[in-house]
């Protein structure tokens, strides 16, 4: 992997990983449209590091709340009632779908599901059920000619049941082309919660979830002889420099905005990589890593 490639790579992990239109997909398109080798699953990992540490510093102050509390709680009885003990315990229970199906669908996850004839699908599909649970957000929050705007659920209402439904979304993400944040952030809007508030969990559930996987990654990457250690990190570093300004602007888009941009180019791009896999155009499968 060259120097520029990473400079790329980093700027579009960073751009796409908080948007809902699959920062795995994009990753593996650039390369693909560019004519450059597939960065592969673990260079995604490894640079998803740098966007959640740009995570970790945005809700700096709510994951210290979260980790104070949480730690109490095990051995205060009183602190387990605590809305940040009790986010603690529900971002454990959200990771577990993702820990489990990661570990088992490994090899598919590096193999077969990253063609690019499922990644197509994929955005096409998952944009029509983001498009879906945006509309019914907008007409809860706004009302109707005979019907008053409906309450919204806070994450003061989250529960084990919404929090496994949210830990199972994100799970989903594990076929590029779906989008962590897009399936998640619609899978509570599918349930009821106001849009800020299905981000700042989507954003949440992620921490344990991605870092555990790119310290995975990281450590069967130090044993391999394959990897270009100095264009990763320059990678990493980009992503999360340009993470962290995603992550400011959209928190405030989605407080006013709808996600329906995001739907019509998840749709339009799906269906110009079948045109162009159908056409011969471009191969649905990964040519060899990059190292």
């Amino acid at each position: 992997m060259s120097w520029f490639e990473s400079l790329v790579l980093g700027l579009v992990q960073g751009l796409t990983e908080f948007l809902p239109v699959s920062s795995s997909a994009h990753l593996r398109l650039t390369a693909a449209f560019s004519g450059w080798h597939d960065p592969g699953a673990a260079f995604t990992a490894i640079t998803q590091i740098g966007t959640e540490a740009a995570v970790l510093i945005y809700f700096r102050k709510d994951i210290g709340r979260i980790i104070s509390a949480w730690t109490r709680s095990l051995t205060d009885k009183s602190m387990r009632h605590d809305p940040d003990a009790r986010m603690g315990w529900l971002v454990i229970v959200g990771s577990i779908p993702i820990g489990v199906l990661g570990l088992t669908l490994k090899d598919q996850i590096e193999g077969p599901f990253r063609d690019l004839r499922i990644t197509a699908t994929m955005l096409i599909v998952v944009g029509v059920v983001i498009g879906i649970a945006d509309r019914m957000a907008a007409r809860d929050e706004k009302g109707g000619r005979h019907r008053a705007p409906q309450q919204r659920k806070e994450l003061e209402n989250l529960g084990v049941r919404d929090g496994l439904i949210y830990g199972l979304c994100q799970a989903a993400a594990l076929i590029p082309g779906v989008s962590r944040s897009g399936a998640t952030i619609s899978g509570g809007l599918f349930m009821g919660y106001r849009r800020e508030a299905a981000a700042r969990y989507s954003f949440l559930l992620a921490i344990p979830a991605v870092l555990a996987s790119g310290v995975f990654e990281l450590k069967d990457a130090m044993e391999s002889d394959h990897v270009s250690w100095g264009p990763t990190l320059f990678a990493t570093v980009i992503a999360f420099a340009t993470g962290y300004v995603v992550i400011a602007w959209f928190m405030k888009f989605i407080s006013t905005k709808s996600f329906m941009p995001f739907v019509w180019y998840r749709i339009a791009l799906g269906i110009v990589i079948i045109a162009l896999v159908a056409t011969g155009a471009l191969s649905p499968h990964a040519a060899e890593s990059a190292g």
